[in-house]
């Protein structure tokens, strides 16, 4: 976790622990209530990994969100700074024809990003695996390098 400090490295997680899976039909942006939401073994995991990271030296951080619900939640219970949107997090779980020109942008928006503080970002499954090749478990952290190399996987239990 301690890497996350360094300069040109960042931290992509999946939103924690959220029973289900996809989203019910017409959930709406901007409404949790039509949404899959975090359950409180998922507010506990989340809460739970701010607090890792605090012990590993990181007590603050630039936090960007997928603005699904279960993401901004995710984000605000790391307790380390106050979570930006970033729509390029979003998921592309229901059009995954989406996929390549959001993950696009997202490498585009890695390159590009200053990441001289420790920088965390909170998507889904699927867009890290699209980023990676890993299919991350709910809640995990991976550390990258900028080059999107993988230098560690953090899981916290829910």
């Amino acid at each position: 976790a301690a890497l996350l400090a360094r300069p040109g490295h960042l931290g992509i997680m999946r939103h924690a622990i959220a029973p289900g899976g996809g989203d019910p039909p017409g959930f709406r942006l901007g409404d949790c209530a039509t949404q899959r939401n975090l359950g409180p073994e998922g507010r506990a995991q989340a809460t739970r990994l701010g607090e890792t990271l605090r012990q590993a030296g990181i007590a603050r951080a630039r936090i960007l969100t997928s603005q699904w619900c279960r993401c901004r939640d995710t984000a605000a219970l790391l307790g380390l700074g106050a979570p930006e949107d970033l729509p390029a997090l979003n998921s592309f779980f229901a059009d995954r024809a989406e996929g390549p020109a959001q993950t696009a942008a997202l490498r585009a928006w890695i390159a590009a990003a200053p990441l001289a503080e420790p920088t965390l970002l909170v998507t889904h499954q699927v867009n890290i695996t699209a980023l990676t090749g890993i299919f991350p478990a709910s809640g995990e952290l991976l550390v990258l390098r900028r080059d999107l190399t993988v230098l560690a996987r953090i899981l916290v239990p829910g």
